[in-house]
């Protein structure tokens, strides 16, 4: 593992546009298209530039997201890019787009996938908005996702963000059908200027997320790491990108954006923002993300 940063994970949040609306949404970047990249993204040369950028600086894992990120039409171009400069390379995705042809373009260059999916209750996901025009994913989608990911070699997270809308559920049942090896459970994060309008319709209470918790813990018995984020965990945890190649951190409870990482390098613009390094340690950012599943 290269070990140049303190934090050697990325997460570049590269493409602003979404084909959901979930209403807990911490990433809507609408500030960042109304105010300088009215597209939502970068164009193609500055996105690989970037990441060019962050493998060049030391990072050794990079995770794309959005957005939806599988909108961007060369983000497979972008895998191998980054996994061609030696990092690990992860995606982000809530799996509306994710095809055996989609898979196919980037196995061998990508090394995990992680599926947003905070419930398969087509009530629920209603509420949430995690549902496209088409509707919401159902069950039998999202395990169809999961197997084609894993034919393929491709390692599985799942990402479920508790919110009002769940914070009741058991969601055991699903995950031991999708045996994902991490499954990582985030509180609904408030951020002024992304989510202010609806986070108050899907927050969660300390008392509610340790339910979900405590409801869902056996999960790990059948071999999936259980990684828990609460609010205090995400805030400044996290070395992020935003759609126009700049760093940012919530720290403050909204977003703080650094100078960009093409005109300035990625030394000075990391120095606009905060990030812990204890805090990335201690929701458990660090793992052997370059290990086969059988020695994890």
């Amino acid at each position: 593992m290269r070990t140049a940063i303190e934090i050697p994970s990325v997460n570049f949040h590269l493409w602003q546009p979404c084909n959901m609306k979930c209403g807990f949404c911490f990433a809507r970047f609408l500030d960042v298209k109304q105010e300088i990249l009215p597209k939502g993204h970068l164009n193609r040369e500055d996105c690989h530039e970037v990441v060019r950028l962050l493998a060049e600086s030391g990072f050794d894992k990079i995770n794309f997201a959005g957005g939806e990120p599988t909108l961007c039409p060369w983000l497979p171009d972008l895998i191998r890019t980054a996994h061609n400069d030696g990092m690990a390379t992860s995606v982000v995705t809530n799996g509306a787009k994710i095809t055996g042809e989609w898979l196919d373009a980037v196995a061998g260059h990508l090394d995990w996938i992680a599926v947003s999916i905070d419930t398969v209750d087509p009530v629920r996901l209603a509420r949430i908005g995690r549902t496209t025009v088409a509707g919401p994913l159902t069950e039998r989608d999202y395990l169809a996702v999961v197997n084609l990911v894993k034919e393929r070699g491709i390692r599985l997270k799942v990402n479920t963000v508790v919110s009002s809308a769940n914070w009741d559920e058991d969601f055991t049942d699903f995950i031991a059908k999708a045996r994902p090896e991490r499954w990582k459970i985030l509180q609904a994060l408030p951020v002024v200027g992304q989510n202010d309008d609806d986070i108050e319709r899907f927050a969660v209470s300390p008392a509610q997320f340790d339910a979900y918790l405590t409801r869902n813990g056996s999960a790990s018995e059948n071999g999936t790491a259980v990684v828990p984020e609460d609010n205090g965990l995400m805030r400044g945890s996290y070395v992020m990108v935003d759609p126009a190649g700049r760093f940012f951190d919530n720290t403050q409870g909204e977003h703080r954006y650094s100078r960009p990482i093409i005109s300035v390098g990625v030394a000075e613009a990391l120095r606009d923002v905060t990030v812990r390094p204890d805090l990335f340690r201690r929701r458990g950012g660090l793992y052997n993300w370059r290990a086969s599943p059988d020695v994890l």
